[in-house]
């Protein structure tokens, strides 16, 4: 696959945001552009010039893990942007031919129904499976219920990035609207880093890039991130606002998937508020989720 583009965009992109003074260079002067030249990323690699001038012309092709771990330290990259800096590389040689799945658009998907019993099983918090598009996939009962726009609206496709930038809902229910739009972007960019064969992936972009200006300006800046643990503010149509802690699981049994579930703090007006909610979902039961999982 030719990902050059994609691999300059994101090396240029973070080598722009690196000011000399932070990499512990002089700050010269009459610069053209924003952060670092390109010589002085080579010389922190230990580098040509030459070469790292391949390198982000997206020439990835072949580089060996050494030099890969020179540039993800000479510009600075986290955890998350060495992932993706890997999986570009891998992308672009062919490295992962063998171990990528063959199929590479939507079939309909069922949870196991072991699957299904272990999120019933859990009654005090929202909990789902996402796939890296953000496709959720299967839910318990307060799930369904606390994500009831989502749920109703047939334009979202049961799709949290969708409902996230298409659905006026999406900005009562996230009081944090922005933070929560970076980190959508951020994980559909994470996604497409890891593989970068989905087309489904790639349709959804192109949905979101033509429909939303606040989608498309996050995509051009190649943010990624691990999204596994932390704390959330919500208003929730029915019981109000929320405060919740959640923790990310990947599915060791599907690769790609992902279980989120979310708990309020005992005793605090959230863990009141999410039973309040369990107690209107029995009533007001919403549908069951049937999405196709990432590759």
């Amino acid at each position: 696959m030719d990902n050059r583009e994609e691999v300059r965009e994101f090396l240029t992109s973070r080598r722009a945001r690196i000011t000399p003074e932070r990499a512990g260079l002089p700050p010269g002067s009459r610069r053209r552009v924003p952060g670092l030249r390109r010589s002085e990323v080579a010389a922190l690699a230990d580098m040509s010039v030459e070469y790292y001038s391949k390198l982000e012309r997206g020439s990835l092709a072949g580089v060996s893990p050494p030099v890969l771990e020179a540039v993800a330290r000479a510009l600075q990259l986290d955890d998350a942007e060495r992932a993706h800096l890997l999986n570009l590389a891998r992308a672009a040689d062919g490295s992962d031919a063998l171990t990528r799945p063959r199929r590479r658009t939507a079939r309909p998907w069922t949870p196991h129904r072991s699957l299904q019993w272990t999120l019933d099983a859990i009654t005090a918090g929202p909990a789902f499976v996402r796939n890296g598009r953000m496709d959720m996939l299967a839910a318990n009962q307060l799930a369904r219920a606390f994500y009831s726009d989502l749920h109703e609206t047939p334009g979202n496709r049961m799709n949290l990035a969708r409902f996230q930038f298409l659905d006026p809902a999406a900005r009562r229910f996230y009081p944090d609207w922005d933070t929560f739009a970076d980190v959508a972007v951020a994980i559909l960019r994470t996604e497409a880093g890891r593989d970068p064969y989905d087309k489904d992936l790639h349709d959804l972009v192109g949905e979101l890039s033509t429909r939303s200006e606040e989608f498309r300006g996050r995509w051009g800046a190649h943010n990624v991130r691990r999204h596994g643990t932390g704390t959330k503010r919500f208003h929730h149509p029915v019981v109000g606002d929320l405060t919740l802690a959640f923790e990310g699981l990947e599915m060791a049994a599907a690769p790609g998937l992902t279980l989120t579930v979310y708990a309020a703090e005992p005793g605090s007006a959230s863990e009141e508020a999410l039973r309040l909610l369990a107690s209107w979902s029995v009533t007001e039961p919403g549908p069951r989720t049937r999405r196709s999982p990432a590759g």
